[in-house]
């Protein structure tokens, strides 16, 4: 995970710099510019440079890879025809670092970044669009990035949304970033949010054929649970630590009892985060599944102090003050915060799982309404905007990457052509996300946790109960709003 920068016009070298001064906590690890040539691991403070410039990227850099084979290099990167920034993971690195390797490029590729530039480098014949659509059909992960031939700009994203892109267009300057106040920092007033799998060719925004929520075909049960196992391991790969965002439910416990299956294969430490007040439904099963489980679990115990702290900040990275995301941004916030603390960078969560399986309640009167598979795909095709950015934004205060195993393409693709009375059995199915719960019990989780009822983390953890009982009270959260 990381934090990229852009701006296209008539750039002040300096207002690059201020975007990722803004940024720095979702890179903290090493930052770096491309004006008239590549300056890697600056120093923000100490840089200056009062030149304007036709385009100028940025880069800041959460360092996680650190071996013979795979290393998280500073940015951006370069070769004589192209000038990448790129935020995100390739999950089949090493695929694509062999396939390269076979067509002849002889260069020893260590990064991701490298990774991606070098394979839209052997298909860029002119039409730097098809070259970027034929890189990321043979991609499998979560990204975002921009790239520069020297006279065109493309931007592009995952298939999901998981990792954000953001950008700004005015009369003498157009700008992109992951973070909304990067762009604000720039000035942009009007910021729009770059559509998953779209790519943004010198500032015209050029949709996919099909978008992964539309297709249509078949989909077969018995692959859920090794292609959720494959998710999982992929999502693991080269790491010695990594955290699990942890309730005690269905999707964090089956994630968690996943993980722990791998760690007996492979040198792997796993510690499970908890938030909750005291007492709270969260906290107590979270514990009763750790004990189970047999995993380390830690817990931040929320109280009215905490949560007035944290606010400002959280208010302000997810760029709004409704309630409802509020609460869930601030169980990210918290257990992040432990994540970081333990000096931990990849933390596992289960988001996606309900608008996959259908565990949402209003789900059932979808189920009634024989809607339930178009419901499902509507909020799928939303999630980036609704969820995946909000979650982003909370955890990269803390500089920690969130992976989602739920919302892996291909299983997203599998479970979304699951029939519907797989999902949800009855207009009675208080539980909903049947097939899931099934799995997860026939794997080796307890009846108790694998059928324990769905409740949203800021009513779970206690969260939005100390939001509205005690802080809107005397507090108007939009003045934490930039």
């Amino acid at each position: 995970m990381c934090s990229i920068v852009g701006l296209q016009g008539k750039v002040k070298a300096q207002d690059i710099v201020e975007m990722l001064r803004v940024s720095k906590n979702r890179g903290p690890d090493s930052s770096g510019i491309l004006l008239d040539n590549l300056y890697t691991d600056i120093d923000l403070d100490e840089f200056s440079d009062d030149n304007i410039y036709p385009i100028a990227f940025g880069h800041n850099l959460l360092s996680i890879y650190d071996s013979n084979d795979r290393i998280s290099q500073p940015q951006p990167v370069s070769n004589e025809n192209l000038t990448l920034v790129f935020n995100g993971e390739i999950y089949n690195f090493k695929t694509i670092t062999n396939l390269l390797s076979k067509v002849g490029v002889e260069k020893e590729i260590l990064s991701d970044a490298e990774a991606l530039l070098y394979l839209i480098d052997f298909y860029d014949n002119g039409d730097l669009v098809k070259a970027i659509k034929m890189a990321t059909r043979l991609i499998d992960g979560d990204y975002a990035f921009a790239l520069w031939d020297g006279q065109n700009l493309a931007l592009a994203r995952d298939p999901l949304g998981v990792k954000p892109l953001f950008y700004g267009c005015r009369d003498d300057l157009n700008g992109f970033a992951s973070s909304k106040q990067s762009l604000k920092k720039a000035g942009f007033d009007e910021i729009r949010t770059l559509k998953p799998e779209h790519i943004l060719f010198n500032w015209q925004d050029i949709a996919p054929a099909q978008a992964i929520y539309e297709k249509v075909f078949e989909g077969d049960v018995a692959k859920i649970d090794k292609m959720l196992k494959l998710s999982v391991s992929k999502r693991v790969e080269g790491l010695s630590d990594v955290g699990v965002i942890f309730s005690g439910g269905i999707d964090s416990s089956y994630l968690a009892l996943l993980l722990s299956e791998i760690s007996q294969n492979v040198p792997l430490n796993i510690t499970l985060y908890a938030v909750g007040a005291e007492g709270s439904k969260d906290v107590e099963a979270a514990i009763y599944a750790s004990k189970f489980l047999n995993l380390d679990l830690k817990i931040f115990e929320v109280t009215e102090d905490a949560v007035r702290r944290a606010l400002p900040d959280v208010v302000s990275a997810i760029g709004d003050d409704n309630l409802m995301k509020v609460g869930v941004g601030l169980t990210t916030y918290f257990a992040t915060k432990m994540v970081a603390e333990d000096g931990i960078k990849v933390a596992i969560s289960g988001q996606g799982a309900d608008e996959l399986f259908g565990g949402y309640k209003r789900y059932l009167e979808s189920f009634v309404n024989g809607t339930l598979n178009y419901d499902l795909r509507v909020d799928m095709s939303n999630m980036y905007h609704v969820n995946l950015e909000r979650d982003d934004a909370c955890s990269m205060l803390n500089s920690v990457e969130l992976r989602l195993p739920f919302l892996d393409k291909k299983l997203v693709e599998l479970v979304l052509n699951i029939q519907d009375n797989k999902k949800i059995v009855s207009m009675h199915d208080d539980m909903r996300k049947s097939i899931l719960r099934k799995i997860a019990f026939e794997e080796g989780l307890n009846y108790e946790i694998a059928y324990r009822p769905k409740k949203a983390a800021q009513y779970g953890t206690g969260i939005d109960k100390i939001l509205r009982k005690k802080i809107i009270k005397d507090t108007d959260l939009s003045q934490y709003l930039d």
